[in-house]
């Protein structure tokens, strides 16, 4: 590894690394791919710790009056400046509803053991910066660390086998129970002490409500997926369910041994007393936790609540709900507060598990079920044809379709018996909506329609419902639903048309009717990774910037609440970026503090497996989406002006047509898939779903899925999804003159800006020079590679167009960290590349197994090394 960097980095003569690497076997190049791997990887975690020692120093300089960048701290203060009452800044508390969602989409490369290996070593290379450690401490730690890194060295960094979703499921579990759970009240109590600093003693507030709940698709989301199967999404719903049982009762047992309140030494409240009776009823104690504890109420009713969450990990038949054991913990402050222990009763421990207990409850993070809208639409089909009403139902027009939809929902009598044979389609929805309806809502989340593009496939989803329990009618016209229903709009075209959807759906009655049993409440998710396949990344962008205040405004017009829930990716070409700068982008009109974004792949891990990452990760959310609330709030919306949305839409169009014939040409696909390793990733085990929506055995543009689509993009480091067409549009623009209006857009509107700044960083991490070698390749093979030379003079055209709009001499001249970073990185990232391409070149010629397997270990390897993959 050490000779391959030094060729490297000699000039970065990427030839004569090439010629080296053909005369090294496949198994040393394996070596040098593990070595590097390893190094990136604890590379990462050395640039999270060094994060979050930034942080710390910053929170330590940090006053009331000047208080961190963008913290809780300076999210109140700020409110307090612009003049918002101590009331007016709680009432702004009070609308956040922020609900990060976790997926399991292909784009997490490594395994469950890599990632606890990592977050061992993370922790000690931590306590080796600590200065207090003594000569003998700092020798253990930094053995502790060899040892760990001789252990990542010596382990597969590639999976044997096929992921299975329920491995996916433990994967999320594990980042809420060992980080999450304990973040979400550290984030309340710095949001309690910034209103403390900012409005004074007398401003500090009794707990806010549940501002941040987690949800969750893994294991619920069937689109595409063949393996969530009704009985996985059943088995993902207990494991919700079990391991909140436990971190709930480990938390008690902590309580116990702390809250030692004797009754001979202070008052308590009968109802505690009461309480403990009833509870003997249900559940019992040994007599010797009788005796020992006879003095301590407070000590018997925690172990009493222990023993009822016992009692339901065993599934034992004990009617004891979230809310029940939220009203417990209620009870437990309430005679702490009678006993002059108000201070206990209100912060720490308790306070936190109160917390805890109302974002999480018995089930971590609300399952989300999602299918696409052709299954539901092969499901209604199969039961109609079963109950003699529509013989060919995917053959009607639209208007035809609602008005056998509105028949049957209107009608009492189902469809067909529970036990009927319907056939795979509409076996699978019921079966998974029955699962959906023992389960409860607390413990559910939303249907989501991927691919909505009509008001019958919401009114589909409504049918199978009422045949599967979760949804009726009754004589008065009024509607009973167990479960909301969220569209999602994926293409440009769906994006554009939106509104006109949304509005002609409001009005169904049918429709509206189970708005009001919802509270009338519309969640709508954007699908951010296929429009920007569909319509390259300044189309998309704009397509659903757009989106986002049209969609407010049909929710308005038709008196409802509404939650955006954003489907972004980890990568600026699936609509990732600052999470932060994201809130503060979107429209005025559709910032009500209600907001949903997905948390995908190894975005999940870089945010979540270090709490102090974690913690800076959603302070930004909050503070983000506090500040953009209240903003919305107090000013009215401006529009964007004529000219400036006419500038827009022209720019918008020229991207999309110069993406469009890039994909479009006949050429490209063929090129893509021998200039990428797409074919590869198809092969790599980090997923249950197919690469595919038509199945793993069928690759082509429009079938492959998104996260894919960028995975290969990224590893020869081309990264277009995040920029191409932007620079032809844009040229174009200042070509006509309107270089003093590009910059004034650059200026004053956050969207413009963060996407311009968006496309600088992901085209500045690209690399043509590498690039061009895995293009090389498929042109020896016989390729045209027409593309790779539109892709290459677009990125030239891009980089001058994004320099002039931003009035900048370098891509990253406002980034130095990240600029920082990439150049450390380029060289081992060069080698990785050059390897891989020898590697692509050996299986073409060979198709032996151990240098496949040597190529998926190399995809690791740069998604490592990129940080990112899809």
């Amino acid at each position: 590894a050490a000779e391959f960097l030094r060729l490297s980095r000699e000039g970065t003569n990427l030839d004569a690394l090439a010629e080296h690497l053909t005369e090294v076997p496949t198994d040393q190049i394996e070596d040098v791919l593990r070595t590097l791997t390893a190094y990136f990887h604890l590379v990462n975690k050395a640039e999270q710790l060094e994060i979050v020692r930034v942080n710390r120093e910053r929170a330590l300089r940090a006053t009331p009056e000047a208080p961190r960048k963008e913290s809780l701290a300076e999210a109140v203060h700020q409110l307090a400046a612009m003049g918002a009452t101590r009331d007016e800044a709680l009432a702004f508390v009070q609308r956040l509803d922020i609900r990060p969602t976790l997926t399991a989409h292909p784009t997490e490369a490594r395994r469950r053991t890599i990632l606890l290996h990592q977050g061992e070593a993370a922790a000690l290379l931590d306590r080796l910066g600590d200065p207090d450690l003594s000569a003998a401490e700092h020798d253990e730690a930094e053995r502790e660390a060899l040892d760990r890194l001789r252990l990542l060295l010596t382990t597969d960094e590639v999976r044997t086998n096929k992921v299975t979703v329920e491995d996916e499921v433990r994967n999320g579990l594990y980042f809420v129970a060992t980080t999450i759970w304990d973040v979400v009240p550290e984030i309340h109590r710095d949001l309690r002490r910034a209103f403390a600093e900012a409005y004074g003693p007398e401003g500090e507030t009794p707990a806010f409500g549940p501002f941040l709940r987690y949800r969750s698709w893994i294991g619920g989301d069937r689109d595409g997926n063949p393996y969530v199967t009704p009985e996985v999404t059943e088995w993902t719903l207990r494991a919700h369910r079990e391991d909140a049982l436990r971190l709930h009762a480990r938390a008690l047992d902590r309580l116990r041994l702390a809250l030692s309140v004797s009754d001979r030494q202070a008052d308590l409240p009968d109802a505690l007393l009461e309480s403990i009776e009833a509870d003997r009823a249900l559940v019992d104690l040994e007599d010797r936790r009788w005796r020992q504890n006879a003095h301590e109420p407070i000590r018997l009713k925690l172990m009493l609540m222990r023993a009822k969450l016992d009692a339901l990990l065993d599934r034992q038949p004990l009617a004891y709900a979230a809310d029940d054991y939220r009203a417990d913990l209620a009870l437990v402050a309430d005679a702490l507060r009678a006993a002059g222990l108000g201070s206990i009763a209100d912060r720490g421990a308790l306070a936190d598990l109160r917390i805890q207990a109302e974002a999480f409850g018995f089930h971590l993070a609300a399952l989300d079920l999602r299918q696409h809208s052709r299954v539901h639409e092969e499901a209604v089909a199969a039961l109609l044809r079963h109950a003699g009403v529509e013989e060919d139902y995917a053959s009607l027009d639209e208007d035809a379709r609602l008005a056998v939809l509105t028949r049957e929902l209107e009608t009492a009598r189902p469809l067909a018996r529970e036990d009927a044979d319907l056939g795979e389609s509409a076996a699978s929805v019921l079966g998974s909506m029955r699962v959906a309806a023992a389960a409860g809502e607390e413990a559910m989340g939303v249907y989501i329609i991927s691919m909505t593009d009509a008001v019958s496939d919401v009114l589909e989803v409504l049918l199978l419902a009422k045949e599967a329990g979760l949804w009726r009618r009754l004589p008065d016209g009024t509607v009973e639903a167990g479960l909301d229903v969220a569209p999602l709009l994926e293409t440009v075209a769906d994006l554009e048309h939106g509104e006109a959807l949304l509005g002609t759906l409001f009005a169904h009655p049918i429709y509206r009717a189970h708005l009001r049993a919802r509270g009338d409440l519309q969640e709508v998710m954007l699908g951010y990774s296929d429009s920007n396949k569909d319509g390259g990344y300044w189309a998309a962008n704009w397509a659903l910037h757009k989106a986002q205040g049209s969609v407010a405004r049909a929710c308005r017009e038709a008196g409802l609440e509404l939650r955006l829930f954003h489907g972004r990716g980890g990568t600026v070409g699936r609509g990732g970026g600052r999470a932060g700068q994201a809130i503060r982008s979107i429209p005025a009109e559709a910032q009500t503090g209600k907001i949903r974004f997905t948390e995908q792949g190894e975005v999940i891990s870089f945010r979540y497996s270090l709490p102090g990452i974690a913690h800076r990760h959603l302070e930004q959310i909050v503070h983000a989406q506090l500040l953009a609330l209240a903003e919305a709030n107090r000013q009215p919306a401006e529009g964007l002006g004529e000219e400036a949305a006419a500038l827009m839409e022209r720019i918008a169009d020229r991207s999309m047509r110069a993406y469009r014939d890039l994909v479009d040409a006949p050429e490209f696909w063929p090129w893509y898939t021998h200039a990428t390793p797409i074919a590869h990733i198809a092969g790599l085990s980090i997923a249950s779903r197919p690469v595919s929506r038509k199945g793993a055995d069928s690759l082509d543009f429009e079938g492959i899925r998104a996260i894919p689509w960028v995975f290969a993009w990224t590893q020869p480091r081309i990264t277009a999804p995040g920029w191409f067409g932007a620079g032809t549009a844009l040229a174009e623009a200042l070509s006509d003159g309107e270089q003093d209006r590009l910059r004034q857009l650059h200026d004053s509107w956050p969207f413009f800006r963060a996407v311009v700044a968006n496309a600088r960083r992901e085209l500045a991490r690209a690399r043509m020079a590498v690039a061009r070698r895995y293009s090389a390749l498929a042109e020896a093979g016989g390729t045209d590679v027409r593309p790779f030379e539109r892709v290459e003079s677009e990125a030239s055209t891009t980089e001058m167009a994004l320099l002039r709009v931003a009035t900048l001499d370098d891509l990253l001249e406002t980034s130095p960290a990240i600029a920082a970073t990439i150049r450390y990185r380029n060289p081992a990232t060069d080698v990785l590349n050059v390897a891989q391409v020898e590697l692509m070149r050996r299986w073409r010629e060979t198709g032996d197994d151990a240098t496949r397997d040597t190529l998926f270990l190399s995809l690791n390897a740069i998604a490592a090394a990129m940080q990112s993959t899809g």
